[in-house]
């Protein structure tokens, strides 16, 4: 994943961009570029503007995975910090949105039909894979919890290179599988939005084509 999701910010940096195409109205100055890309990575404005039961489904999903893999943390630090456990009630009740929040994106895909004309399987597939990994998580710690000391000593095993059992725990399996799978195939599908909105020119560029101009023929008379 780290070298798929490096290769295309690579290509993202790379790729000349010799006109200016920002979306208007768009700010003169690189603060206010700034301040816009925060409010697109933060509020999703844009989605706000165009749809607002999407833009509700979209931010939701995405609070919520944060707060989701926070939890996750304490499986790879043998003592995390206090916070992290602080946050513990509020990471596992964010699970019941994302998953909720999820399967509605699913239902628009299914029942919008300029939406549905318009998506292709690998739209279908990654809601699919993100709601599995969602609800196999969820099932693990309402009803069938693995033991966390283990998983815990693996995964802090894997980061100093030494390789400690894995819980025999078929959902625990599960659940890294389509996690490991996501990952492989994230630098390839439509989930890369998350690196590319900070490259995208009708965002990162500031409105100054006029100012450019004017000095290019003050310069040439």
């Amino acid at each position: 994943m780290t070298l798929g999701v490096g290769h295309k910010v690579f290509q993202y940096w790379s790729t000349p961009t010799p006109f200016r195409i920002p979306i208007t109205p768009a700010p003169s100055t690189l603060p206010g570029v700034i301040m816009r890309i925060m409010a697109e990575v933060f509020l999703f404005k844009s989605l706000f503007k165009a749809n607002k039961w999407i833009w509700l489904l979209g931010w939701v999903f995405h609070a919520s995975l944060v707060l989701v893999m926070l939890q996750h943390i304490v499986y790879f630090q043998q003592q995390p910090a206090i916070w992290i456990y602080q946050l513990q009630p509020y990471s596992q009740l964010a699970a019941y949105p994302l998953i909720a929040s999820l399967c509605g994106l699913l239902l628009r895909r299914f029942m919008v039909d300029r939406i549905r004309y318009i998506s292709s399987p690998s739209d279908f597939i990654m809601l699919f894979f993100l709601i599995a990994i969602g609800s196999s998580g969820l099932l693990m710690v309402l009803f069938w919890q693995p033991n966390v000391y283990a998983v815990q000593q693996y995964f802090t095993g894997l980061l100093r290179f030494t390789i400690n059992p894995l819980p025999d725990h078929l959902l625990l399996y599960l659940h890294l599988f389509l996690v490991v799978v996501l990952l492989f195939i994230f630098p390839f599908s439509k989930l890369l939005h998350a690196p590319g909105i900070f490259f995208s020119p009708t965002l990162n560029q500031t409105d100054s084509a006029r100012q450019q101009s004017k000095t290019r023929n003050n310069k040439n008379g």
